[in-house]
Formats: structure tokens, C-alpha cells, sequence
């Protein structure tokens, strides 16, 4: 079964109020759906390590088997829009192997293991934190130069589920040989593939918003592809004439309303400080565990 989200959003004041979303679709009866709100401080789920979220409006992720009126603060993931509902099961990472590379989307495993796909922009840190993510190093490949990772590569974690690695885009700095068209590859890989719990599509929060990010979040909402934003780098501290990565994260936000009537959800992440880590897993597992039921 592939989960598909229609979402709808909550006014969070003294009241909820509902307004129902047509952005996506669903064939399923209980679904995730979005709480108006505004980021104060960290909350409280037991996580290894918080921080303090950014401070613009945005939209409440509301998981499977829970309403809106049911979440409360201390439901929210820290640096997030994410609550946790009663699909959140064991997150933990016990074992990860290697499986195949797969240079075209049908050669890749065809058993029915869910799997969550992860894509960004070449150099905004995605095998770093996949590595983060296995606690693993060089699980996935590492490299300062943009473009490496060529091919559809597979993990199996825990035996159950995989970790997908896929070709980054934007090779600017690439080498002419290195560049590939990601349009014909990968989203063969997204159009297909029927295992597809969510992309995790990740974007530098360190820099300001960039249209190539932008693009690729809307071409993947037109084709009803579940997404979560994880922003990366979020341990950058402000540089001259720069801005934070909350205000790099605001102003993304921003754009990205103009296309998405319901805001999908995101997390602040960091692969060196490990923030965001166990947020992130604990928000998979409640996926996972709704695909396979």
C-alpha cells in the first residue's frame, strides 16, 4: 500500500476550525492532516537533543490515528512541525547492510519492504546524514566534491525497511561527465516505485532558499509524491551579510506556500551535532508502521 496524505488545517486558538485541502489525495480513511500554529520554545518528547525552533507560523503535521484536537505541546517534535501519534514505534537502528546499486529504477529490489527515499541538491550533506542516521560511518558515501553518488543505492535497516540513497541534482560544479539528467532517471524511480513511503528531501538551511530546492518540492507535490523536509545544517551559525538557518528556513517556508495549500512536514537536522536525529527516526517509524499495516 502506498500512503498518499490529504491534509486538512486546524486554527490552533481557543478554537479549532477546520478547512479542508484538495492538494492531495488519499484513498485511505484515517489520514495526517495540519494544526495552525507558532514555534515558542523546545518541547519536552524525551529526544537526545533539541533546539530552540524557528518562531514563524506554520502548519501542525498531524500522523495517522490521532485529531487534531487530541495533540497537545508536548506532542511536537523540537524543531519541527511534526506530533507524534500512537503509530511511533521503536526508532532505534540495530543493523544496516548494503544491498545493491541500481542504475536504472527497475533494477532496483522488487520485494514489498517499505522504504523512504532521500534526495537533495548536490552538497547540501545527504550521505552525511544517512550516516548520521545508521550511526555508521561511510555507510553512504562522502565526498566534498558535489555529485558522487551516481546511482540508486539500497540499504536494509533492521531487515524490514530501506534507506534509499539517490543521485543528488544540481551539479553545478560537477565535471560534464559526472552530470546527469535527473529528470529521466530518478523520477522514473518516483513515479514507480510502489514502496515509496515518503522523500526525504533535504535543503540547506544555511544558505537562502534556492529555486532548483523549490522546483524539485513542487514537481514532486504535483505527482502526490509524500514528502518531509528535512533541513540540513542547521548548526550554521550567522555569517557576515548571511542570515540563520531559521530565517533561511522562514523564507523557504514562505515560497513554499505559494505552491502547497497545506504545508508538508519538515525538521531541522544537523549531522554534526546529531540534532534531529532521533525526531527524524521517531517521525519514520510512525509512517512505516501505518504502511504496513
Amino acid at each position: 500500500m502506498r500512503m498518499v496524505v490529504r491534509s486538512g488545517v486546524v486554527k490552533h486558538s481557543l478554537q479549532f476550525q477546520t478547512r479542508p485541502s484538495s492538494f492531495f489525495l488519499s484513498s485511505i480513511p484515517k489520514t495526517p492532516s495540519l494544526l495552525s500554529f507558532r514555534h515558542s520554545n523546545s518541547h519536552s518528547t524525551g529526544a537526545s537533543r533539541t533546539t530552540n525552533p524557528p518562531s514563524f507560523e506554520t502548519q501542525l503535521f498531524i500522523p495517522p490515528g490521532i485529531e487534531a484536537h487530541e495533540v497537545d505541546d508536548s506532542m511536537v517534535l523540537p524543531g519541527s512541525n511534526i506530533a507524534v501519534g500512537p503509530y511511533a514505534g521503536d526508532s532505534r537502528i540495530k543493523d544496516v547492510q548494503f544491498v545493491k546499486s541500481s542504475g536504472r529504477a527497475k533494477d532496483c529490489p522488487r520485494d514489498d519492504r517499505p522504504e523512504f527515499a532521500v534526495l537533495g541538491r548536490s552538497n547540501v550533506g545527504k550521505s552525511s546524514l544517512i550516516n548520521s542516521l545508521v550511526r555508521k560511518k561511510e555507510v553512504a558515501l562522502t565526498s566534498k566534491k558535489p555529485g558522487k553518488t551516481q546511482l540508486i543505492n539500497h540499504f536494509l535497516v533492521n531487515k524490514s525497511w530501506y534507506l534509499v540513497d539517490l543521485p543528488g541534482y544540481g551539479f553545478a560544479k560537477a565535471p560534464d561527465a559526472a552530470k546527469m539528467d535527473w529528470s529521466s532517471f530518478t523520477k522514473g524511480y518516483f513515479l514507480n516505485r510502489s514502496t515509496l513511503v515518503a522523500v526525504l528531501l533535504l535543503i540547506d538551511a544555511s544558505v537562502p532558499p534556492q529555486k532548483i530546492d523549490l522546483d524539485c518540492a513542487n514537481w514532486l507535490g504535483r505527482n502526490n509524491i509524500p514528502i518531509t523536509f528535512v533541513f540540513t545544517k542547521c548548526d550554521k551559525v550567522k555569517v557576515a551579510k548571511g542570515k540563520r538557518p531559521d530565517e533561511n528556513i522562514s523564507d523557504f517556508q514562505e515560497l513554499i506556500r505559494e505552491n502547497y495549500k497545506q504545508h508538508p512536514p519538515w525538521i531541522m537536522t544537523s549531522s554534526v551535532t546529531g540534532l534531529g536525529r532521533d525526531e527524524l527516526l521517531l517521525h519514520m517509524s510512525q509512517l512505516r508502521n501505518y504502511w504496513d499495516q
